[in-house]
């Protein structure tokens, strides 16, 4: 029997299993010990496996993996936990999606996010017979986001899974964000991720695409407050100029919630 020593920690009601590889250099299969680990019935339950591993380039590498078994290219929210894990106030991690740059300061941590891209705003996508406006812009990972009235009454697993696994987003899909607008700098949001395939409590990629599209589309400043189904408010920092996003900025809390032994 192979012992697994691991880190739970939540940010913002995302969960995780945190492991360091050199702590554990028999893994020989993260994606089958994610799919094993993450379940909420016989492994520890999360909502993702965070591997870190020694980086060249920066503090640490982070590698994500979904409850699928399917490697992320990034998770803000994980990388959050990352953050405070390693314990350094201006960590850099090393991600599929790019270098993150981050700020710790106690339980809040910031990170810098690449830029975004291939943004795509109201394009018409016909889900379950019904017609939708849908935005498309990928920050690390792809996010489709939809604006939506009475946002607590949104069925935003059925909808979510038709949405990414929509023709318009193949063959990557998408994590699926429904945000209602409830004030000038507030949103509210719901997400339904890709590979954890059902909603989470909070998505951190999701809630910077979600204000990234919103202040294309009204009159705001440079700093959104996003209201997560957690209840959390996440915040989102960023310059613009035109139609074009740098120094992109998510901050929020997170902490450390148990260790243990995982045995496989």
């Amino acid at each position: 029997m192979q012992e697994i020593n691991f880190t739970k920690m939540v940010a913002s009601g995302n969960d995780f299993v945190v492991i360091e590889r050199s702590q554990n250099p028999t893994i020989n299969s993260p994606r089958i010990l994610a799919r094993r680990i993450c379940d909420r019935k016989f492994g520890v339950g999360a909502d993702g496996l965070l591997l870190l591993e020694k980086s060249k380039i920066a503090n640490v590498k982070m590698r994500i993996f979904n409850p699928d078994g399917s490697e992320a290219q990034m998770c803000g929210n994980g990388a959050r936990c990352s953050v405070l894990y390693i314990g350094r106030r201006n960590a850099k991690l090393e991600t599929k999606a790019g270098i993150i740059q981050s700020q710790l300061k106690w339980d809040s941590v910031k990170i810098r996010l690449t830029n975004p891209l291939n943004i795509k705003l109201d394009f018409p996508i016909k889900v379950n017979k019904r017609n939708l406006k849908a935005n498309f812009i990928d920050i690390g990972v792809p996010h489709a986001v939809i604006f939506v009235d009475g946002l607590d009454e949104i069925h935003v697993s059925d909808i979510g899974r038709a949405i990414r696994n929509h023709k318009k987003f193949s063959p990557r899909g998408a994590n699926v964000d429904f945000v209602e607008i409830l004030g000038k700098d507030l949103i509210g949001i719901r997400t339904y991720e890709r590979g954890v395939e059902d909603e989470t409590l909070a998505c951190g990629t999701g809630s910077v695409a979600s204000s990234l599209i919103f202040a294309l589309k009204t009159d705001t400043g440079n700093k959104i407050n996003v209201h997560t189904k957690s209840r959390e408010i996440l915040k989102v920092y960023f310059d613009r100029k035109d139609n074009k996003f740098t120094d992109v900025w998510l901050e929020g809390k997170a902490k450390i919630v148990y260790k243990g032994e995982y045995y496989v």
